[in-house]
């Protein structure tokens, strides 16, 4: 298959996933939106009035590059992860693999629906939040690439997750019982030098610590890790959750029977 062919097929997954996403809205984009609201509210508002100031910032200021990052995360990864299922469920996967279409092809074009969700639903929370608190983005080039990078990293581990999954269930146990505790964990509602030891050393080696500490230095100017290993830390996740994507396509692990 040329270049040419490369082009069209990947335009082709692409639109598929953006018309998917705009499709069922109400399903995609508002639930997040609502959800973020109400963080801004009870954690913003009511609780951050009672912390004060974290890093020369108030507590909402301090909190939202953690939370649209953690929008981004969690709506990159649901996204790949049910449209690919839902690919396999309906074998058209099948097709895509018996077709001359290039794996990396097929990889690239769900990633890309994955990253556009979580960049749209993170655009729509950030606008919320100007609603509560003024911003003013001090890095914008650092913002943009923690942001790719991020959803990049999640669209790739949601990837992974519905080529291993077997049924509907198995979408949702990594997401209950790994994304989420992870999130919590890696310094969305507050800064990783209030914790002792060992539970410092722990939140360490949590990766979404790396991706809302990029995002928050971007936006806010501060952040708990260097911000150059939080980049190198987010791209050995992209190459080596790529690698083994690619790596389960060309085996067909999981999607051919």
């Amino acid at each position: 298959m040329n270049s040419a062919g490369n082009l069209v097929a990947l335009n082709t997954i692409v639109r598929r996933e953006i018309v998917r996403i705009m499709r069922i809205w109400t399903q995609t984009l508002i639930p997040p939106a609502i959800t973020m609201t109400l963080y801004f509210v009870i954690f913003g508002k009511l609780i951050g009035s009672r912390i004060g100031q974290m890093h020369g910032f108030t507590y909402m200021q301090y909190i939202v590059p953690g939370l649209v990052m953690m929008s981004i995360i969690t709506n990159s990864y649901g996204n790949i992860s049910s449209s690919f299922f839902g690919a396999k469920f309906s074998r058209a996967v099948e097709e895509m693999l018996v077709s001359p279409m290039p794996n990396w092809v097929i990889l690239l074009g769900y990633v890309t629906g994955a990253v556009t969700r979580g960049l749209v639903v993170g655009a729509l929370v950030l606008l919320i939040a100007l609603f509560f608190t003024d911003l003013h983005v001090a890095h914008p080039i650092t913002t943009f690439l923690s942001v790719l990078l991020g959803a990049t990293v999640f669209s790739l581990a949601g990837f992974v997750n519905a080529v291993f999954a077997k049924k509907f269930d198995d979408i949702a146990l990594v997401p209950t019982f790994v994304l989420t505790p992870l999130t919590y964990l890696g310094g969305v509602f507050y800064s990783v030098d209030l914790l002792g030891e060992p539970w410092r050393s722990i939140s360490m080696v949590n990766p979404i610590l790396y991706m809302v500490n990029a995002f928050r230095f971007g936006v806010l100017g501060v952040s708990d890790v260097n911000i150059w290993v939080a980049f190198a830390v987010m791209l050995v996740f992209v190459i080596g959750l790529a690698a083994v994507a690619l790596h389960l396509l060309k085996r067909g692990v999981g999607l051919r029977s």
